[in-house]
C-alpha cells in the first residue's frame, strides 16, 4: 500500500452486516489551505457511521485525508466533499462527518454533514434505569 497522499478510499467487508453498530473515527490532524490566503487550516474530524456491506480501511482513509493538505478549500466545501466521497465508496446506512476547524480570524467554525440511506431507520434509543 502507498505511503503517498491518495484520493482512493479502500474498503473491507463488514464483519457483522446484519447488525447496526456505530464506527467512530477521530482524525485530530486534518489540514488544508485557505483558498483566499493560502494559509493552512487545521481541523479535528469525527466520522461516525453505521456500515452496511463494507467498512473503510483506515490506512487508505489516512492517505485520503492527507491528500487535502496542499489544496485550497472552504470549510463547508471540504467537509461536504469528504462526506460525498465516503458515502460513494461505502454506501453506509448512516454517516455523519463533523469538522471542527481551529480559529481563523478570531472565528471557530464547525461543519456537520450527514447522510442517511433512504431505507434505513435507526433503532430506538435504549433508556436504562
Amino acid at each position: 500500500m502507498s505511503t503517498e497522499p491518495s484520493k482512493t478510499l479502500e474498503t473491507f467487508p463488514n464483519p457483522q452486516p446484519q447488525r447496526d453498530y456505530t464506527i467512530r473515527i477521530q482524525v485530530p490532524e486534518f489540514t488544508c489551505l485557505c483558498p483566499k490566503t493560502g494559509q493552512p487550516d487545521f481541523a479535528e474530524l469525527l466520522i461516525e457511521y453505521v456500515p452496511a456491506a463494507c467498512c473503510v480501511e483506515l490506512k487508505a482513509l489516512k492517505l485520503y485525508i492527507w491528500s487535502f493538505r496542499n489544496e485550497g478549500h472552504f470549510h463547508e466545501a471540504v467537509t461536504n466533499q469528504m462526506l460525498t466521497d465516503l458515502v460513494a465508496t461505502l454506501a453506509p446506512r448512516f454517516m455523519r462527518l463533523s469538522a471542527e476547524f481551529n480559529v481563523r480570524g478570531g472565528i471557530y467554525t464547525t461543519v456537520v454533514a450527514e447522510h442517511r440511506a433512504p431505507d434505513w431507520q435507526p433503532a430506538e434509543p435504549v433508556r436504562l434505569p
